[in-house]
């Protein structure tokens, strides 16, 4: 299956430098030159991955990201330029999967590329037969199926990005006890990227809104102010 990557950057010289890279690993890859224009884009015909440059005109990354986190959770990997140190942190809480700073290594973009499509081949893999109760996590109403990174609370799905389902299953895993923040950095990024406290908590505070819009009752990920987080047993 050829997967299908949105570029979407202002520099020309980017957009054809990396889409050549990419076709030559195979991929099938549409170009953007600003947000606005990218946006559309992948609103109308989805990819499997979006590439986005954070400072653009007319619509710049982060609007992008935000606008496209309201309604899909495709996997999204910033551009950024070495003072943008911030922006990274605030694209990551919002639900970007991995950043890569320019000028940067296309072997490396390429290879951070094909490790979000595994993980995100692992949602649309359509197996046959049963799934058995091995390959699933039960936790009450919550099943994780782990084979497929798909949630589900009281028999509805809830739609998590890959990053938060990790940090689901971290704290399912073992009920009642805590996990602070450093133990839920590593579960979720491994040691590929540096991220702050702050961005596991606002990882934390998106996944409590989903499940919530699934069950307004739901109140089973805990806070220990100051420690860490647990799911409640």
């Amino acid at each position: 299956m050829t997967h299908q990557i949105a570029l979407i950057d202002d520099d020309r010289n980017i957009l054809t430098s990396v889409s050549m890279a990419l076709e030559a690993e195979g991929f099938a890859v549409k170009t953007f030159s600003d947000g606005e224009e990218g946006l559309k884009g992948i609103t109308t015909s989805p990819p499997d991955l979006v590439v986005l440059d954070i400072k653009m005109p007319r619509m710049d990354g982060m609007e992008v990201l935000s606008k496209l986190r309201e309604q899909a959770s495709t996997p999204v990997i910033f551009l950024t330029s070495k003072d943008d140190e911030v922006d990274e942190v605030i694209g990551l809480r919002m639900g970007a999967d991995d950043y890569i700073t320019k000028p940067f290594s296309q072997r490396l973009l390429i290879e951070r590329i094909r490790a979000l499509l595994r993980r995100q081949d692992l949602l649309k893999e359509k197996e046959e037969g049963p799934k058995t109760t091995a390959e699933k996590i039960l936790r009450g109403h919550l099943e994780l199926d782990d084979a497929r990174h798909l949630c589900t609370w009281k028999g509805r799905p809830v739609n998590l990005t890959v990053t938060e389902y990790l940090l689901v299953k971290a704290l399912a895993l073992r009920p009642g006890h805590v996990k602070n923040r450093d133990q839920l950095i590593d579960m979720a990024y491994g040691e590929n990227i540096y991220v702050d406290d702050r961005t596991i908590d606002s990882h934390i505070k998106r996944v409590r809104k989903k499940f919530k819009q699934t069950d307004d009752d739901f109140n089973h990920i805990e806070t220990l102010y100051g420690i860490g987080y647990r799911y409640k047993e």
